[in-house]
């Protein structure tokens, strides 16, 4: 059984771009996400700098062997799971009170996001097959941030017309769902790396 080929050199820089990328909307989404109580806009603030930490992972394991990109894999799985768990603790607090956002500001930043992350897609498409885990991480959490920018938007509009909390709270809970899926998927690419690189191991040396 073949290893795992090492990502490509060309990978280090974009992702480079790429966390800064997320690390710059962050702060203007964390910003408007408490200024008009958004859980959406709070959980996918989160992505934002979970985006950014992964990238900077993966620009620190790239040229790593298979076993330890493995590893990594497997810490990025746990990082996806975390604005999942932070998005639940903030809906528990946001029953109590069922304000709904402001929904120009929400459908607004959305579309900002959207446009971030669908350039991050892009940016990372080409590499998507290769490099195992680490840049399946990296292609899986722009992705997915762009379907859950469509939820927003979606969910200002919504408010818009309905003057009702739970469409954001609906939005929260699709993109906490997304970040779990993704997790899945990248813990089983760590796990088919990490046999990829027990079989080498194990293997005769002729």
């Amino acid at each position: 059984m073949s290893a795992t080929p090492t990502p490509s050199a060309t990978l280090r820089p974009v992702v480079a771009r790429v966390a800064g990328l997320n690390l710059a909307y962050f702060g203007i989404e964390i910003t408007v996400a408490l200024a008009i109580g958004s859980l959406a806009l709070i959980a996918d603030s989160l992505d934002f700098l979970e985006d950014a930490a992964i990238n900077l992972l993966i620009f620190a394991g790239i040229g790593w062997s298979v076993l330890n990109r493995a590893r990594l894999g497997a810490v990025l799985a746990v990082i996806l799971l975390l604005p999942a768990l932070a998005t639940a603790y903030a809906a528990w607090i946001k029953f109590a009170t069922m304000a709904p956002p402001a929904p120009i500001p929400l459908t607004l930043t959305g579309m900002g996001a959207l446009a971030v992350n669908l350039t991050c897609a892009m940016m990372l498409a080409r590499h998507r097959s290769g490099g195992g885990s680490l840049t399946r991480a990296a292609y899986l959490s722009a992705r997915n941030d762009a379907f859950a920018n469509l939820a927003i938007i979606a969910a200002g509009l919504a408010t818009a017309l309905t003057l009702s909390a739970w469409p954001d709270l609906i939005a929260a809970a699709g993109i906490a769902i997304l970040n779990a899926d993704s997790a899945g998927d990248i813990l089983k690419a760590a796990r088919a790396e990490w046999r990829a690189a027990k079989a080498v191991s194990e293997s005769p040396v002729p």
